[in-house]
């Protein structure tokens, strides 16, 4: 058994048997805040504690599967290569969007940890959290914050996003396809992506491009912001 531990294959397993739950309590009960990622984080977390499981034993297969984020954030390009002609027809609003949408998600960030006086490495650890998790790390990396408390908030935005959407569409009155995938995407990135393409293919391929065009911005604008903060 400790042999078995020990390798790999345990964390991947522990993974898919997780989220495995998670897809089947949510389809069984139909509850946005019973999201499959968040019971799956809950179900391994418990493991781990119950069982005395070392979190760097769980990682040995754990971090295999965050490898592969990357290439799935590449096959997003799909469904939006099925909607390439609505895309060109709408890539000004829908570039301009995600830009504003980009900016308003870092602003957002700087402004209430000023309010609230977060700690600076708190901030900047939050700075990303709207981008895919592959990006998110990466950019907390380069600019001084925390890439595992990053990750945090990264799937608190996502949940966040896929619970509280479709609210906010129904509380405004959105209705365009192409706006709802481009929120979604801005703003709670793979999660979003996956509630979007729940809601319609539309949705779900301006999603998948709002992920790509909304990380690419952040990586610019994120060292960009940082220069102008240590300057006041």
């Amino acid at each position: 058994m400790v042999e078995y531990l020990n390798t790999p294959l345990f964390g991947v397993a522990i993974s898919i048997a997780a989220f495995a739950l998670g897809q089947f309590i949510n389809k069984k009960f139909k509850i946005s805040i019973l999201n499959p990622l968040l019971i799956s984080i809950a179900a391994i977390i418990g493991f781990l504690i119950y069982f005395n499981i070392d979190y760097e034993i769980y990682n040995k297969g754990g971090s295999i599967i965050g490898f592969f984020l990357g290439p799935a954030t590449v096959v997003l390009a799909v469904p939006l290569y099925k909607q390439i002609k609505l895309l060109k027809q709408h890539a000004l609003p829908i570039i301009i969007g995600i830009f504003l949408g980009s900016i308003a998600g870092i602003a957002s960030i700087i402004i209430l940890s000023k309010l609230f006086n977060l700690d600076e490495i708190l901030m900047i650890s939050l700075i990303p959290k709207s981008t895919t998790a592959a990006i998110a790390m990466d950019i907390s990396k380069e600019i001084g914050g925390i890439p595992a408390l990053t990750m945090g908030f990264v799937v608190v935005t996502g949940i966040g996003g896929y619970i509280i959407g479709p609210f906010i569409f129904k509380l405004f009155k959105i209705e365009n396809e192409v706006a709802k995938g481009i929120s979604f995407g801005t703003a709670s990135h793979a999660m979003g992506t996956a509630k979007a393409m729940e809601i319609g293919e539309v949705e779900g391929a301006m999603s998948s491009l709002a992920i790509s065009v909304a990380g690419l911005i952040t990586v610019f604008l994120a060292p960009f912001v940082m220069r102008l903060l240590s300057m006041y």
